[in-house]
């Protein structure tokens, strides 16, 4: 089983992740309209770009933006949560050991002590962020099952890697259910709504571009508004 895991179904795994993403990016770029979202992509392309990068940059700093401060304390558990998911898989030192072992490609890793802080932070968020989606009327009434599953996918990879690593319980079990739940989720990313992985730099890159031209003074008598 582990062989399998760690051989054909990684290929399989990161390849659905990869071309998936791909996919997806094509499909959103190809699907914009200058006529239809009033926003000219393909002129005053020097206000777009910045536009783009300052609507990016402020969704990406905590309480950047009035959303974020107008919901604080959801704010700190969605970036608590973010931060483990993309951090610890990816400065982890057993994961590094493995990149370097297979491919020859070290990156900085993180200590023992910071993987576990930043892992148990994020676990405690998801927990913390599905007690609001049941606690809070407004937001339960918006929320399905699938929500709550794509959940549990993201942080199904903390937990049993947690658990793996202090050998919990049967080590050989939580190792392949954590190399299993991992690539679940990679194949989740591009086929679900976690393609917000991809997503949220594009839309948000939409976004900019419309306050950048078309809301920055950009106007202009040849364009169909």
């Amino acid at each position: 089983m582990y062989a399998f895991l760690t051989g054909p179904m990684a290929w399989i795994a990161f390849t659905i992740f990869f071309v998936g993403l791909i996919w997806r990016g094509i499909w959103y770029v190809r699907g914009l309209d200058w006529r239809l979202d009033r926003v000219t992509y393909g002129q005053n392309v020097k206000y777009g770009i910045r536009g783009a990068v300052r609507s990016i940059a402020r969704w990406l700093i905590p309480y950047g933006t009035h959303s974020w401060r107008y919901y604080s304390g959801y704010t700190a558990l969605v970036f608590i949560f973010h931060i483990g998911l993309l951090v610890v898989p990816i400065f982890l030192l057993a994961h590094n050991l493995l990149l370097a072992e297979r491919w020859g490609v070290r990156l900085p890793a993180l200590s023992d002590a910071m993987a576990d802080t930043l892992t148990v932070a994020a676990i405690v968020a998801a927990v913390l962020i599905l007690l609001r989606r049941i606690a809070l009327p407004e937001v339960r009434i918006i929320t399905r099952f699938y929500d709550i599953l794509l959940l549990l996918i993201a942080v199904t990879p903390l937990w049993t890697g947690f658990l793996a690593y202090h050998q919990v319980g049967p080590y050989q079990f939580w190792l392949i259910a954590h190399i299993l739940a991992g690539e679940i989720l990679l194949m989740a990313i591009p086929l679900t709504k976690l393609s917000h992985f991809l997503l949220f730099f594009l839309s948000r890159a939409q976004l900019g571009m419309d306050f950048g031209i078309k809301r920055g003074g950009m106007k202009s008598k040849g364009m169909e508004w």
